[in-house]
């Protein structure tokens, strides 16, 4: 029987799950993928209500299939259906809510939303995506980068575009799971500091390397993945006409992907803005594994799930 670390209560962040609770995730999603059969019902008649504040495709098609083939009811609520905007407060909501569910999932803007949330939840709070962190997606693009090259130590993933919540989820995955990741962002467009210096204090620990620069050409050269995404964020329409002149250097075409190494894959959370951030020939050629990314999402978030409602972090009751 193998020990479990301590389980994790909510998943707001990728670092709560420590470098082995990551281990162990990811064991437990790829086994999902081979053996979906076996993961089949494992959560008879529980309930993940999902709360979206904003628009989403993957999320909430991958969440909900997730839900459903443990055997649970997912039940999306949008702003408009809940009384949150009429006067009810969050902490209010999320004893409400602790009543009826077996986990919430919420993708909204602001950190401190999730936050106050799992505050006052006594079920399982999952950030489905906020503006400073993207948990979900790292954890599929991580499992991505392990079907590809069978582990993550020893990989370097470069990542361009902009500082954003997907950036910080990669410096967290770095740091837990012992790879290099050479960030590049326009200048004024990098990401938070404190989260890249609490990502490198933990990276100390797993041999994780977290590099930030300005050169695209740089970041890129020798890599083994290369990682983008959009250049306007949900919620920062207004700034494209001026993103759009800042990291007109920073696409990702044929030219930067051939100074990444040979064997090297392009990443991409999706969605994508063609003829921006990637171009057809890259996203749509053979080095491309965003299709393989996106559903890593769904055997990542059954395994989150399972994980978090279960306690049974390794998997042994299956």
């Amino acid at each position: 029987m193998t020990t479990d670390p301590a389980p994790v209560r909510h998943f707001l962040t990728l670092d709560v799950l420590g470098p082995e609770g990551l281990r162990l995730l990811l064991g437990l999603a790829h086994r999902a993928k081979r053996e979906p059969a076996a993961f089949r019902g494992a959560l008879p008649g529980g309930r993940v209500g999902m709360i979206f504040d904003k628009p989403s495709t993957r999320t909430r098609v991958s969440l909900e299939t997730a839900s459903w083939g443990l055997g649970m009811l997912p039940i999306v609520l949008r702003p408009d259906e809940l009384q949150l905007g009429r006067g009810e407060t969050i902490a209010d909501t999320a004893r409400v809510l602790s009543r009826y569910l077996s986990a919430i999932a919420v993708r909204t803007f602001a950190q401190a939303t999730v936050e106050e949330l799992a505050a006052n939840a006594s079920i399982p709070v999952v950030n489905a995506l906020t503006d400073e962190h993207h948990p979900l997606q790292a954890l599929a693009d991580v499992m991505t980068l392990e079907e590809e090259f069978g582990t993550l130590a020893g990989c370097r993933l470069a990542y361009v575009g902009d500082g954003d919540n997907v950036c910080h989820s990669l410096a967290q995955a770095a740091a837990l799971g012992g790879f290099r990741l050479a960030i590049a962002t326009p200048v004024g467009y990098e990401p938070d500091p404190r989260i890249i210096e609490a990502a490198r204090e933990l990276a100390v620990a797993t041999g994780g390397e977290i590099e930030l620069s300005h050169d695209p050409l740089a970041a890129v050269e020798g890599a083994d993945a290369v990682y983008t995404d959009v250049w306007t964020s949900m919620g920062r329409e207004a700034e494209q006409a001026a993103r759009r002149e800042a990291f007109r250097d920073f696409r990702v075409d044929a030219s930067l992907m051939a100074r990444a190494a040979r064997h090297a894959i392009f990443l991409h959370c999706l969605p994508a803005h063609r003829g921006e951030e990637v171009t057809n020939a890259v996203i749509d050629g053979g080095q491309s594994r965003v299709w393989d990314q996106a559903e890593n999402r769904l055997h990542t978030e059954l395994a989150l799930l399972y994980t978090l409602i279960t306690g049974d972090a390794a998997g042994d009751r299956i």
